[in-house]
């Protein structure tokens, strides 16, 4: 019997996850998955860290209004950067989900505190793909313990 990977109601007859499962639908399902990833890593690495580390006026005009200046348009746009690449490293991309969810509920947070929340929606819609990323690719978080605990 192969091994079970989760039990959820999306599972195939074999218990196996959908997305993991060799049926055609769950082939469209990792290929949507991966097409997910691509477009939110896309969108973390241009359209987010881009205008951080170029300093373009918006970024360096929102953090001067939180007081954190270009140490923390830099420090944040590097984490975008990393998380963005990450989703697409498989290795990674569940804790990169991860990761990016706990950054989003930062600035969800700070839309909230200090801009009246203007953009409030934004990290908190972006936090949904990014956990059904994070549970999807969970199974990725044993490898990346196995590496971690060969290179210790």
């Amino acid at each position: 019997m192969p091994k079970t990977t989760a039990t959820a109601p999306a599972s195939a007859p074999s218990g196996r996850v959908v997305a993991e499962s060799a049926t055609a639908r769950g082939r469209r399902a990792r290929i949507a998955l991966r097409g997910l990833q691509v477009l939110l890593a896309l969108f973390y690495v241009v359209a987010s860290a881009l205008p951080k580390l170029i300093a373009h006026s918006s970024a360096v005009e929102s953090f001067e209004e939180l007081g954190w200046g270009n140490a923390g348009m830099y420090t944040i746009g590097v984490l975008e950067l990393a998380g963005g690449v990450a989703l697409l490293i498989p290795v990674l991309q569940s804790v990169a989900a991860m990761a990016l969810s706990a950054l989003m509920v930062g600035a969800f947070i700070v839309q909230i505190a200090v801009f009246d929340g203007r953009y409030a929606a934004t990290p908190l819609i972006l936090i949904v793909p990014l956990a059904l990323i994070a549970w999807a690719r969970r199974g990725h978080n044993a490898d990346l313990l196995r590496l971690l605990r060969l290179r210790a």
